[in-house]
């Protein structure tokens, strides 16, 4: 379990196709800290850690997360943003969230706010009950707050902190990134149906 409040970012070393997987070797600031069979949080799909060491770290991700992520798109060079599992007792600073991503979302719109930033995205409208306005989402790992809602687009705002400590200053037009919508809110909506 995680919140959306990211520790750092890491940078894709390495990527090796294996069989249906991919292999990927990460380098960061906290890989010296990582533990084998850790869960890490990798632009918020949860990965286990499969081996590490002072430099950089190895995960493994399976054909289901591919296909729901933008892990296909990445290349070597990639900038991924990292965050730890959370302790239990601790603050929840963002939301609750799981590391499984459910799809991805296509960024059609970005404005700079002079010394803030509006991204609009779109993605699938099966998806659409899962947002309300001002409710939690999760974008490339990051717990933000969505507004606009429209049939299939919604926007965030994100701070100068954020933009600068993660990859949404990466992030531009025509860019695919991972969503996790809100855990009570896909629990709500299934009670809802039954």
């Amino acid at each position: 379990m995680f919140t959306g409040i990211i520790e750092t970012t890491g940078i894709v070393e390495s990527i090796t196709k294996n069989k249906n997987n991919l292999d990927l070797i990460i380098s960061s600031s906290i890989s010296s800290e990582l533990k084998i069979d850790e869960s890490l949080s990798h632009n918020g799909v949860c990965l286990t850690i499969t081996k590490c060491n002072k430099k950089n770290h190895s995960v493994t991700v399976i054909k289901e997360s591919l296909k729901k992520s933008n892990f296909s798109r990445l290349e070597v060079g990639s900038l991924v943003n990292l965050e730890r599992s959370m302790k239990m007792g601790g603050r929840i600073d963002g939301h609750l969230v799981q590391g499984h991503v459910d799809d991805t979302a296509e960024c059609i719109e970005k404005l700079d706010e002079k010394n803030s930033w509006i991204y609009r995205f779109r993605f699938s409208t099966k998806f659409l009950n899962y947002l309300i306005e001002k409710g939690s989402i999760c974008i490339n790992g990051v717990s933000l707050t969505c507004f606009d809602i429209k049939k299939n687009t919604f926007s965030v705002a994100i701070i100068p902190h954020t933009y600068n400590k993660t990859n949404f200053n990466l992030i531009e037009r025509g860019d695919f990134v991972n969503l996790e919508f809100d855990l009570v809110g896909k629990y709500i909506s299934k009670m809802i149906k039954r």
